[in-house]
């Protein structure tokens, strides 16, 4: 067999090679590297989330509860590549229960079977008690609000490219619609605002609590999608400190208030205070108007009875 022949069979090899692995469905899921048996379908990869048999579809984000399970069971198999200045987040991180399609169940427990109900971010929403205890729902994170200093490396950015960079990243990184992003740079401080309610979500639309999850993970350095993280300003990396979420639920939560911690008091004054200003609006309207009543007054003092009780 002469060169020019063996050259042939041996490309003619490669070839049937790289059609038997196509045929076999060999792909990686870019958008979660927390997933494993991936296999292309239709031309799109499809995987199954690590901790809980479901396939998950890598064109998207994946749901925080399956993300969370996933980051549970590999810190249970001890895998080798943690980083040596990773530890536990305690107070976020837990084994979810997830449901058919992968959403939160509205309640969670730990092993010592202490349970509490969630919302659909995952977050606690009521004190811990135990396995007696009623969650009749997954309550709705609607609002949620990101805060972080900006390490401006960038003397010259101005307010107006900062937030567009920022904001142009939440829509392509993590594929939200623009309509669910208000950022306000305040220097150094950078305010993320995402506010989707139940009406607003499409069947395709990714949901803002999965957003600030893969938000967040990139921000801690621990990225979810497999390119890595390197968001940029004015042609130089965006850097940030001090990052802090806060989650909105379309229902007050029932904690009781001297068990309370500062980050869950602080979501209750948002929405405290949220409230208030409804009502000083009606306040002001209705005596503009002539028709002021002393109702508003009544149902301040029966706000603060319910939150004292």
């Amino acid at each position: 067999m002469g060169f020019p022949s063996r050259a042939a069979f041996l490309l003619g090899v490669l070839l049937a090679l790289a059609t038997t692995a196509l045929s076999q469905g060999v792909c990686r899921c870019d958008m979660n590297k927390r997933t494993t048996n991936c296999s292309a379908i239709g031309g799109a990869c499809q995987c199954k989330s690590i901790g809980f048999d479901i396939t998950v579809n890598c064109q998207t984000l994946t749901s925080k509860c399956l993300l969370m399970k996933a980051e549970v069971a590999g810190l249970k198999s001890g895998r080798s590549d943690r980083p040596e200045h990773a530890y536990v987040d305690n107070d976020g991180i837990y084994d979810p229960e997830c449901d058919k399609n992968g959403k939160f169940k509205p309640k969670q427990c730990n092993e010592e079977k202490t349970c509490w109900c969630v919302n659909s971010a995952g977050v606690r929403r009521t004190d811990k008690s135990d396995k007696n205890i009623t969650c009749q729902e997954v309550v709705r994170t609607s609002w949620i609000i990101i805060e972080a200093k900006y390490l401006d490396s960038n003397t010259g950015s101005d307010q107006n490219s900062i937030e567009s960079a920022i904001e142009e990243n939440f829509k392509m990184r993590y594929l939200l619609d623009k309509k669910h992003i208000s950022v306000k740079y305040d220097k150094p401080f950078i305010f993320v605002d995402l506010k989707q309610n139940a009406s607003e979500k499409g069947n395709t639309d990714v949901d803002i609590a999965d957003v600030a999850y893969y938000f967040e993970k990139d921000v801690k350095g621990d990225p979810i999608v497999t390119s890595g993280y390197d968001q940029n300003v004015a042609e130089k990396p965006l850097k940030l400190e001090n990052t802090v979420i806060y989650y909105v639920d379309e229902k007050m939560p029932e904690f009781t208030m001297k068990r309370l911690t500062p980050g869950v008091i602080a979501v209750i004054v948002v929405v405290v205070l949220a409230i208030v200003a409804g009502i000083l609006v009606l306040i002001f309207t209705r005596r503009k108007s002539g028709k002021y009543e002393k109702a508003e007054v009544k149902e301040m003092n029966e706000m603060r009875r319910e939150l004292n009780s």
